[in-house]
């Protein structure tokens, strides 16, 4: 019988207590408590939707990629209301945000799509005359091909601009289709029937040898939404287990033993959200936005939702993204107390077992401190006490800038070498209240505050070791933003005066607009390590918020709160894996000491009792 170790690869460890260097499931034998033990990860239990970028175009029953990803996808065609009206647009998605590329070669709504961003298949749909017309996508232009034999609307499609599946799908008068014809990337071939005639269903499929057919309306009127699945082997559909909830003009995505069906219409709009395992459907968390008509792309575990429209009628822009059941579970643990309670300081560091933190109040403070994982030391001090100041960089290779002590704001600058501060070029613009980050003191970018006389900027500088440089200012002026990123590769999250929700990303020449907070707050912490990882926690709602959100490079997502709701403190770590809150405000006391530690991944001990 094989051993352990020809399992595994390792003995099992002999270590006092629990074993910080174990991996998950490995074994390891606790000598303290004469136990052995293994960890694994905490992760959610089930999916959730967090916002993505809008459409430049509302509009609904478009065609879409349907091999398209979460980060990849295309969407063309569709109807936008009020007034009802065709459009050829198709818009490219990149995790972020839409772009319009070139339109359709035939203005069209109630089409169906398959392939991907940069080889797409587009088919069918209505003018409003029935079409048969299909057009090829090679990534830049749209190219007419060889026709269905049916021309039909609000028909489904799937796989790819190779080897595509269309089926159902409204036939005059008012009657609906069981049709199924193949594409092997030249012509369309007709072959086996669904058994179900319908329109307007869901669908899902890699290529057209392998798809899924579900939902849909037998009715004319739009009154006989189903919740019948049929599956594709390449030559006959098949009965198999129905939805929960019967509805159509809803979205599909995924594959034939792993989709997802999003929203859609029964005799209203609905938000509902199933996903299928191959055998059945499952209810999970219902989108934000409850529509018909969308269209949706990727998998059930990472899928994209858009466009549709809401009751009476109007099209929507809205994009949602999907993380399915088993994403990793972040969450705070309680850290070492600083030595001295401090509010609007600055901070560097670039994990959560190194920090470092300067300047702040009350009183206004020049002293600096040192965490090294488990304890901070009080180590040299600033050369000028200041508060509502920022800092970037590491714990041995940091900046600080900025600042007031007493006003007007500062636009000293301080370099950090490790064991001394020492003055070096100013900012160009003096003030308070600015946010910085940057991986090391050689490279780094500050942004928004109180400038002269007291008015807030949007003014940003660029810092290359030796000099401050103005660059290209926030779309909005700000203060107290939440921060985090490079250099080159930046966000600036929330901020005030007021309590704003925006977000803008630097791609190291300009400021962008993207999806907003969830949360608006100011005075928030941040980090990150560019402008598609980040995370910020905290700040004033006004009233203090324990909020922490993360950034996947397109949407916020909600996670675990900090443990003590606070203000008026900054982030440190460069990753969302690993960052540090310290000190800040609360609503009774403007001097905490109190430090948490981020983790991004959380593990769970099981303990094998011996004795």
């Amino acid at each position: 019988m094989a051993t352990y170790k020809q399992n595994v690869g390792t003995t099992v460890v002999n270590y006092a207590g629990d074993y910080p260097g174990a991996v998950d499931g490995e074994l390891w034998y606790d000598s303290t408590n004469k136990d052995f033990k293994y960890q694994y990860a905490n992760v959610t239990a089930a999916g959730s939707w967090s916002t993505g970028g809008n459409l430049n175009t509302g509009r609904r029953r478009g065609g879409a990629s349907s091999a398209g990803t979460q980060t990849a996808s295309l969407f063309f065609g569709g109807q936008s209301d009020p007034p009802a009206t065709n459009r050829a647009f198709t818009e490219n998605y990149n995790g972020s945000s839409w772009t319009e590329v070139n339109d359709l070669t035939t203005t069209r709504e109630a089409l169906a799509g398959a392939g991907t961003t940069t080889a797409a298949l587009a088919f069918g749909g209505r003018t409003p005359t029935l079409q048969s017309v299909t057009e090829t996508w090679n990534g830049t232009n749209w190219t007419e091909v060889n026709d269905l034999n049916t021309a039909r609307g609000r028909l489904a499609g799937t796989g790819t601009n190779t080897s595509a599946l269309a089926f159902e799908g409204a036939l005059p008068p008012a009657g609906n289709s069981a049709l199924t014809e193949l594409w092997n990337g030249t012509n369309w071939t007709e072959v086996n029937d669904m058994n179900t005639a319908r329109n307007n269903s869901g669908a899902a499929g890699a290529d057209n040898t392998s798809a899924l057919a579900f939902g849909g309306n037998i009715d004319g009127a739009g009154g006989g939404a189903q919740a019948v699945t049929e599956s594709w082997n390449g030559t006959n559909w098949t009965e198999i287990n129905d939805m929960n909830n019967a509805r159509n003009e809803l979205a599909g995505s995924g594959i034939q033993t792993n989709a997802l069906a999003s929203g859609g219409d029964v005799t209203a709009v609905i938000a509902n959200v199933e996903t299928w395992n191959g055998t059945n459907w499952t209810e999970e968390a219902d989108l934000s936005l409850a529509r018909d008509g969308l269209s949706g792309t990727g998998t059930n575990s990472l899928g994209l939702a858009f466009g549709g429209a809401t009751d009476p009628g109007a099209t929507q822009a809205s994009t949602e993204e999907w993380t399915g059941a088993g994403a990793a579970i972040g969450a705070w643990s309680t850290g070492g107390n600083l030595n001295t309670g401090r509010s609007t300081s600055g901070t560097a560091g670039t994990g959560n077992t190194t920090g470092l933190v300067f300047g702040g109040l009350p009183p206004t403070t020049a002293k600096t401190e040192s965490y090294d994982g488990t304890n901070w030391t009080e180590v040299n001090d600033l050369n000028t006490a200041r508060n509502a100041m920022t800092g970037a960089g590491s714990a041995t290779a940091a900046l600080a800038f900025g600042g007031t002590g007493p006003p007007p704001g500062q636009a000293i600058t301080e370099l950090w070498n490790g064991t001394n501060w020492t003055e070096v070029n100013n900012l160009n613009t003096g003030r308070s209240s600015i946010r910085g980050t940057g991986a090391d003191n050689t490279a780094c970018l500050g942004t928004g505050g109180y400038g002269p006389p007291g008015s807030v900027t949007g003014a940003t500088e660029s810092w290359n070791g030796t000099n401050w440089t103005e660059v290209n200012d926030l779309n909005t002026a700000k203060s107290y933003v939440g921060m985090g990123g490079t250099s080159t590769s930046a966000i600036a999250a929330g901020g005030g005066p007021g309590t704003k929700n925006d977000t803008e990303i630097w791609n190291g020449t300009n400021w962008t607009e993207t999806s907003n907070l969830s949360t608006g707050r100011y005075q928030l912490a941040g980090t990150g390590a560019s402008n598609t990882d980040a995370i910020v926690f905290g700040g004033l709602t006004p009233s203090v918020t324990a909020v922490t959100e993360q950034w996947s490079g397109s949407s916020w997502t909600e996670v675990a709160d900090l443990s003590t709701a606070r203000g008026a403190m900054q982030g440190s770590g460069n990753a969302t894996t690993a960052a540090l809150a310290a000190g800040g405000e609360t609503a009774t006391a403007a001097d905490l000491t109190a430090t948490e530690e981020w983790s991004g991944t959380t593990p769970t001990t099981v303990t094998f009792t011996t004795s």
